[in-house]
């Protein structure tokens, strides 16, 4: 049910990609240093996890989890959800639902981890559309809310971007909630990692837009991530670049800034991705939201090169794919997203075909058919609306259906979860 690394490449190739490097291009040469000899030691790749752990305030050693399991039930036919919560930095609980086929494979399944964009939260349509997508595939996903977004908002409101309130004092609290957000995501992977029916080698972790910022820094940070799927995002800059002079200050400018000290901020942080596996980067070639216009193919293939002499050769580097005309958008259901994890995971079960096999559809077709109310940006061809993805028969979901907490037991639980009880703790624990 899987393909080699080199055979996804050919597809990939056909598919119209435009690929900068990677692992899958085999005795392929490229400038830099090609020996792992020649690259970082072990030691200072442990060194510069540990002070990027540091500067971002992530725990060391992590928290225990402390799952807890509040419901547990088929959502649609062959998939079955289990609401979760686990916990994460300053004693706080992160809301989350697991999807995963209710007929289990033989074996241990791959594990995926889906890190939202801004406003986004396991209530994202794209959020439950791939948990249901890749349990069909014979995966566990795990979705979760952000901090100050769902069940983790103050007001139990979708979308609101709570956290984006800049705090300046303390002054730490901008990286403070760079690394609350990486936690969250390494808390993910721990909890994925002690279930029975998870193959703790592989798990995935999955970002878009802010998400893709928050989990390429997951990615350096925990080596326990075996491969790295980067969408509308991932173009690590340097001073004054996008990510640096970002007006979200507290979950992207102000945390990679905090990083500053690393030097060459994207090398070294796409060498520790590349020390621990894999990364793919996807991204249309009109997103002007990160400003991919002016970080194309030359833009990576510069950082590429960079990263290899860093690393010592080009195993683990990431690789990249531009989409033709495309805009900012959650592409990793598209079949070359698919595809890519597919070599990375082995997926054990998709409905008895091969990946190339499976139908596509487009989300515009899908949103009439479920009834899902596509906005005035979503609804753009170039953005959501006109993603080719898998056909996994996804239905329409609600919040409601996704919470993991029945109102009443929301209200009873919710300091655990909301905002501002991260802030209360995060400005207790800062020095003035």
């Amino acid at each position: 049910m899987h393909r080699s690394k080199s055979s996804t490449l050919s597809a990939i190739r056909k598919a119209g990609v435009v690929v900068v490097c990677s692992l899958l291009l085999g005795s392929t040469s490229f400038s830099g240093a090609q020996s792992r000899g020649h690259g970082v030691s072990s030691n200072q790749i442990d060194t510069w996890r540990h002070e990027m752990r540091s500067a971002l305030f992530i725990p060391d050693p992590l928290p225990k989890t402390d799952l807890k399991t509040y419901a547990i039930e088929e959502i649609t036919p062959g998939v079955t959800i289990e609401k979760v919560s686990y916990r994460t930095a300053y004693g706080l609980r992160v809301p989350a639902v697991i999807y995963r086929p209710t007929q289990r494979p033989r074996g241990r399944m791959p594990g995926l981890i889906v890190v939202n964009g801004h406003g986004g939260d396991k209530a994202s349509w794209y959020a439950y559309y791939t948990g249901v997508l890749y349990a069909r595939a014979g995966a566990v996903v795990l979705t979760y809310d952000p901090i100050g977004e769902g069940e983790r908002n103050d007001d139990h409101k979708d979308f609101a971007g709570e956290h984006d309130r800049i705090i300046t004092s303390p002054p730490s609290m901008p990286a403070r909630m760079g690394g609350q957000m990486i936690t969250d995501v390494m808390q993910a992977v721990s909890t994925l990692s002690e279930r029975h029916d998870v193959d703790s080698h592989r798990i995935a972790v999955l970002g878009f837009s802010m998400g893709s910022f928050i989990s390429s820094l997951a990615g350096a940070a925990d080596p326990r991530v075996h491969a790295l799927l980067l969408v509308g995002g991932g173009d690590l800059d340097g001073p004054g670049g996008y990510w640096e002079s970002s007006h979200a200050v507290m979950c992207q400018s102000g945390p990679y800034k905090a990083l500053a000290f690393l030097g060459d901020r994207p090398a070294v942080l796409f060498t520790l991705n590349a020390r621990r596996g894999d990364t793919f980067i996807l991204n249309g070639t009109n997103d002007t939201v990160v400003d991919i216009p002016h970080h194309g193919p030359d833009f990576f293939a510069d950082l590429h090169n960079r990263v290899i002499a860093l690393n010592g050769s080009q195993r683990g580097v990431f690789t990249t794919y531009f989409d033709p005309g495309a805009s900012h958008r959650p592409s990793w259901i598209m079949l070359v997203a698919a595809q890519w994890l597919n070599a990375e995971l082995h997926f054990p079960d998709w409905r008895g075909r091969t990946v190339d096999e499976l139908p596509t559809t487009t989300i515009r077709a899908w949103a009439a058919k479920v009834g899902f109310p596509l906005g005035k940006s979503s609804g753009r061809e170039d953005r959501d609306a006109g993603i080719r993805a898998i056909d996994a028969g996804v239905p329409l979901f609600t919040s409601e259906q996704l919470d993991v907490l029945s109102p009443s037991e929301w209200q009873k639980e919710k300091n655990a979860f909301i905002y501002s009880s991260w802030v209360k703790q995060a400005v207790e624990q800062a020095p003035r």
